[in-house]
């Protein structure tokens, strides 16, 4: 009976534990707040929705609350320019009815300039 109930537990416990947090939405005007989470409850993406299309300003975040990316949607396409930081690089994308139009990089150096 010991070894069925902490057999039991140990079930519970691991499901308890692979739950996804739900997203959350709020009410914006005639635009609705999207709110996605990791797993351990920090934000993973927020932005907008208009008539179940994805709208204005959308941001991605790391799971330490790092800013990843950040770009607009317009009518459910990516539209204008959107940057991108990985590994101290940034990456501007710039997008044209969600078709790439153009990509520039920029990766930080560590050396100086001085006088």
């Amino acid at each position: 009976m010991k070894f069925f109930l902490t057999l039991m537990f140990i079930f519970s416990f691991s499901v308890i534990q692979a739950q996804e947090i739900e997203p959350t939405y709020e009410v914006d005007g005639d635009r609705v707040k999207a709110t996605y989470y990791f797993n351990d409850g920090s934000v993973h993406k927020q932005g907008f929705f208009k008539n179940k299309k994805l709208t204005g300003m959308w941001t991605e975040f790391d799971k330490k609350g790092n800013k990843v990316a950040t770009g607009f949607y317009k009518d459910g396409n990516k539209s204008g320019t959107w940057f991108q930081w990985n590994n101290n690089k940034l990456r501007q994308i710039n997008y044209k009815n969600n078709v790439v139009t153009s990509v520039n990089s920029w990766k930080e150096e560590t050396s100086l300039a001085t006088n």
